[in-house]
Order: C-alpha cells, then structure tokens, then sequence
C-alpha cells in the first residue's frame, strides 16, 4: 500500500524537533519543556541572533521566522498564564465592569438634563419665532422637562443618533423619578441597565399613560424580583396595572347587548417596515362583507384574465398582482362632476381607464459602457425606504401599460451649480440629495430626500441692496441636507459647520467637540477646546 508523504510543515517538525535538549550543569540533558514558563516566555520575547551575535529584525525572513516561533510558543503561554476558570472569571469582572459604566452613563444623561431645564432656554424668542427651542416632555408623567436641543450635543458625543440619546434620557429620568427601586438595583449592581432600559421603555409609552402611583406600582412589582421580568410578563403587568388604577377608558363594547356595534374594527395596514428580500409586503385588512366579496369577484377575475393573457405565475401570485392593478386604475368615481365635464375633465388611457395615483420612487443604477451599449448593474438603490433595488423587479414595474418612467440626466456631483437669489431650484437641490444622500448633521441618517437644503453660510438678504459681496451664495459649494430637527440646532443654537470639499463637511458643538462629517459617516476628530460654552448668536 502507497501512502502519501508527509506535509512540508511535518517533516519541518520531525527534522527540527521543538524539544530541544541541552547540557545540564550537572551533566544530564535538561529538556525546553521542563524549563519554568518565565524563562520560556524570556526566550520568546528574545530577538533571533545570527552567527555573529545579532540578527536585525529589518530582514524580512527574521521577521518571519520570529513571528512563527512566538506563534508555535503562544498557546503554550497562554494556557501557563490563564486557566479556563480564570478565564471565565476575567470575562465575569468584564461584564460587571461594563455593566457599572452603563450605570454610570445612565446617571450622567440624567444629570445632563438637569442642567439643562426650560430655565436654561436662552432666547426669548422661543415663544414667538418658529423653530426656535422649547421644552419637552421626554419621559412619563412627573418627570422633569428638558430643553429639546440638548440631545444633539450628548448623542454626538456617545456617538449615537439624537433620537437615540433622547431616548437615554428618557429612560433616565424615568427610572430616576417614577421607578426609584429599579434605579437603585442599577446602581448597586443587581439589576443591568438595559433589562432597567426595557422596564423604562413600557412605562413611558404606555397607553393610557401611567400615573405617578401607577408607575411606582410596576416599580415595586419588578424590583421584588430584582429586574428579571421578560417582555410578555411586562405586558401583563402593565395591564394589570392600568385596570387596577382604573386609568382605561370606558369600553363602549364591553356591554354585551349592544356594545359591539360602538366599535368599527375595519382597517387596512401595510406593514412596510419589514419588507421581504424578494421586495414584497405583508397587508393586513378587515373590510365589509359585501366588500370582500366584491374584492374577492375581482381578484379573480384579474387572475383568470392574466392566466387568459399567457402568465404562468400561480394563482396567489396572479391575486396579488391583481390587487395592485385595482390599486393603480381604480380610483374614486368623480361625483362632483357628471357627463360631458367629467369625462372631459379626466385624464383617461386608451382603454379609457381612470387616472392612476400617482407613486413617486427614486431608483438609482450604475452603468458601465459595454463598446456602444450601455449595461446596467443587476442591484440599485431605491431612496424610498434605504433599500436595495433588483433591476429585473424595475423592469417588470416599468413594462406597465400605467407606468410613467422619467430618466433624468447624469448629474455631475463633482460640478458646481449656483443660482442667484435665495430660493433653491431643482437641479441644485437634485444635485445636494444625490451627494449627501444623508442628513450631514454627525451620526445622523435621515434620508436628504425628506431633508431641508440649508446655507451652510447663512445668506444675507441685504447684500445685494447695500452693494455688499454675497457672503452666503446660492450655489452646491454652500448647500447640505439637514433634517428639519438638525436644521433647527444649526439655526437657533451654536452649533456651526463648515464645508471643506464637496459632501465633507466640519462641525463644532457648543462645548466644542469637532466632527467630520462625508460619504463613510461620522468621525471625532480630536478633544474639546476647554473653553467655556458659546452662546447662540441672534439669527435674522
């Protein structure tokens, strides 16, 4: 019987065994392995020699050889220097460590909103003028307010959106005034913030809101049990809670002769948030029964003439595509008008079928020249939703009779557009959406399509009557997408940014925390300035 020879590393070993002997004082070998771990590890952190007494490490093949023998030497030093149960020990004391610092953050975010009171609203204005900041209400009832515009500066500084650091403080100031039990467990180390977070999380958003004495009831119902509630268990409690207060409001259809009839259950809900990978969404609906069964006559008949047309698809398939062709030609009947001035009036096809509704998407391909054609890629982006888009499924969109495709021209990112005045025109604001693709604020990523297009320098609309340079034009060099929240923070706090090349653009927080903001996200880019806050200058 043949066998293969050994791999090359094998034969390495065998002709170079690691146990090396070497001559004991005392006359006898004395073998590596039976030397203490300390020497070992001395030999290890040891630089190889050459033959005259010294091997530089800038050759590559002593790198090599040194890194190859630390490798072979580590686990060995590893296992010497940490046992499984010390192991699992150091990875218990991390946790509790990490555990402690949420705590701690916790405690901070609370302290955070209390310097910053209604009290602490600066401008006077804010009763008066539009956008300016107010107080509100971020937790549940007998919970401090807090002036809205301090999230932004402790989300950046975490690191983390400003709906999430609202959120932080929220559950703060939650577990701190409404459920103090479970804020003391936190800090002394019983019960982890997040499972805290959740508890905090139900209370607020409760419905109906929960009193003081109601929220003081799940405290001392969840602290009894150290925080270690689950979900379904929080639910319940929480109902019981509100039929103990009596906080419901009374149930028209709690009486059992005519209640019911109180209560309209019809509904339709597309559940758009979860959306399949084949791009489907799930719907949901409770309509009238002789609606149904009209519905049910029409998505038939629409099945059975696709099937009738040459379409293989199965039936459910053929039902679901029958039910978007009822959602794009039948529209509701003109009983404002009649005759002649209706049929006139409305925009009809050629099979004289109603106006469709009108859906607006934004998909975006890249292309590549193939010779003379051009080739599309196979996946794109649709704006609606921050999804990705499969170029069969645009094609199969586009081939409907009712769909109208407008291919816009390449826009040239890398090209400055202007236009004199104050208004924004389309292209330019095309031209910002498509570079920013985001709110530019740090860590924010509201899409630029639902976005204000801001004057990075604020324009000055008495430039060009005092016969003054335009310090703010109306150009892309001094545009970026801001989300109406963010927008505001820029306009009435002293928050600034400037823009250092196209779509990157430089923030400086009140307490002066600088970001750099471009297409890869958000980056810190070095320690505050010591100095004490700005104040907000007035605005025109």
């Amino acid at each position: 019987m043949l066998r293969a020879p050994p791999p090359r590393w094998l034969r390495r070993e065998r002709s170079e065994p690691r146990n090396h002997c070497s001559p004991s004082p005392g006359g006898g070998l004395t073998s590596a392995v039976e030397q203490p771990s300390e020497e070992r590890a001395r030999r290890i952190e040891t630089p190889p020699q050459d033959a005259a007494g010294s091997r530089p490490l800038s050759d590559p093949s002593s790198r090599i050889e040194c890194m190859i023998e630390e490798l072979e030497a580590g686990p060995e030093a590893g296992a010497d220097a940490l046992t499984p149960a010390a192991l699992l020990a150091s990875i218990r004391s991390a946790r509790s460590v990490e555990d402690a610092a949420a705590a701690r953050q916790l405690d901070l975010a609370a302290r955070w909103a209390d310097l910053h009171p209604p009290e602490s609203i600066h401008s006077a204005a804010s009763f008066a003028v539009a956008g300016c900041e107010h107080e509100e209400p971020i937790a549940g009832p007998g919970t401090p307010l807090v002036a809205e515009f301090c999230v932004a500066e402790l989300g950046t500084v975490l690191g983390i959106t400003s709906v999430s650091a609202k959120k932080l403080i929220g559950h703060a100031l939650e577990l701190r005034h409404r459920l103090p039990r479970l804020w003391a467990q936190v800090h002394a180390g019983s019960v982890p913030a997040w499972r805290a977070r959740a508890v905090a999380e139900v209370t607020i958003h409760s419905t109906p809101a929960l009193t003081v004495e109601a929220a003081r009831f799940v405290d001392v119902q969840v602290a009894a049990i150290a925080g270690r509630i689950g979900p379904a268990q929080l639910d319940r409690l929480v109902a019981e809670t509100i039929k103990r207060f009596d906080l419901a409001a009374a149930d028209p259809a709690a009486d059992p002769e005519d209640g019911y009839l109180h209560v309209d259950p019809r509904h339709v809900t597309i559940h758009d948030e979860d959306v399949h990978f084949a791009g489907t969404v799930r719907l949901e609906a409770e309509i009238d029964l002789a609606d149904g069964l009209d519905l049910h006559q029409a998505l038939a008949h629409g099945a059975a003439t696709q099937k009738a047309l040459g379409s293989q698809e199965p039936l459910n398939a053929r039902r679901a595509k029958a039910l978007g062709d009822l959602a794009r030609t039948q529209t509701a009947l003109d009983l404002h008008a009649s005759g002649f001035e209706a049929r006139s009036a409305r925009t009809s096809t050629t099979d004289d079928l109603p106006a469709a509704r009108e859906v607006v998407l934004h998909a975006h391909f890249d292309a590549t020249m193939a010779g003379d054609a051009t080739v599309l890629r196979p996946t794109g982006r649709l704006e609606e939703g921050q999804r990705l888009l499969l170029l069969d499924q645009l094609r199969s969109w586009c081939a409907d009779s009712r769909t109208t495709v407008t291919v816009k021209p390449v826009i040239d990112l890398n090209q400055e557009k202007y236009s004199p005045g104050y208004d924004i025109p389309d292209r330019i604001r095309d031209q910002v959406i498509l570079r920013d693709r985001t709110c530019v604020f740090p860590f924010c990523s509201r899409p630029a399509r639902g976005c204000d297009v801001d004057h990075v320098t604020e324009y000055d609309h008495d430039a060009d009557a005092q016969g003054r340079p335009q310090p703010g034009p109306t150009c892309t060099e001094n545009l970026g997408a801001l989300c109406r929240f963010h927008h505001r923070v820029k306009t009435h706090t002293a928050w600034r940014y400037d823009m250092v090349a196209p779509g990157v653009f430089e923030w400086t927080s009140p307490h002066g925390h600088r970001y750099r903001r471009d297409s890869t996200g958000t980056t810190a880019l070095d320690p505050p300035d010591p100095k004490p806050p700005r104040i907000p200058s007035p605005r025109r």
